[in-house]
């Protein structure tokens, strides 16, 4: 057995033991939650557009003169606006010219305009990291007023690879100046889509 593998077993085999996660109250939600979300979002430079269907989004990537570039997307419905490969087939590597890429969320969260997502929807976790802008449709009916609930709807879940996405990514850490797409997309856009 390799060292590597060694240290790997013995790692593995002191895990503590598992305990759950503590009872919360639950908190008096005093707010639009959609409206909250927008005004979230918004002020941390995300882009929010409510849609009735998935074909708007083409309407909408049109006029924001987004449709140039390499775009993927995990949504079989966007197959005519986008590159809908198997992307868990795909080597990392091949995306490295994404210019847009579309997924669809989990679930948002108004307080925060944070957006969950898992390696189930995203199928290359890097998608989201890698692209020049990124686009997330969450279901209206799907965003929740705060982290503890959230927290509680991913806490018993089992998943590879989850994270929240919130903004389009951004520093100021460079002579105090904000930049956005420091470290990632350098724009977000979240479509709300109303599915009546």
């Amino acid at each position: 057995m390799s060292s590597r593998d060694s240290i790997l077993s013995k790692v593995k085999q002191a895990q503590p033991e598992r305990i759950p996660l503590i009872d919360l109250p639950e908190f008096e939600v005093r707010t639009d939650v959609i409206e909250t979300f927008t005004a979230v979002a918004t002020g941390i430079g995300t882009k929010v557009v409510e849609i009735k269907s998935l074909t708007e989004i083409k309407e909408v990537l049109i006029a924001a003169d987004r449709l140039g570039g390499r775009i993927i997307s995990t949504l079989p419905e966007l197959q005519d606006l986008a590159d809908t490969v198997a992307f868990t087939s795909v080597d990392p590597h091949d995306l490295q010219d994404v210019d847009m890429a579309i997924i669809r969320g989990h679930f948002g969260v108004a307080e925060n305009s944070a957006i969950w997502v898992t390696n189930e929807l995203l199928g290359q976790r890097v998608v989201p990291f890698i692209t020049q802008h990124l686009a997330i449709v969450i279901n209206r009916n799907e965003v929740l007023a705060n982290m503890h609930q959230a927290y509680d709807r991913i806490g018993e879940l089992q998943y590879e690879f989850g994270t929240f996405i919130a903004g389009p990514s951004k520093t100021a850490d460079i002579e105090q100046s904000l930049v956005l797409g420091a470290h990632g997309p350098r724009s977000l856009i979240v479509f709300i889509l109303d599915e009546a």
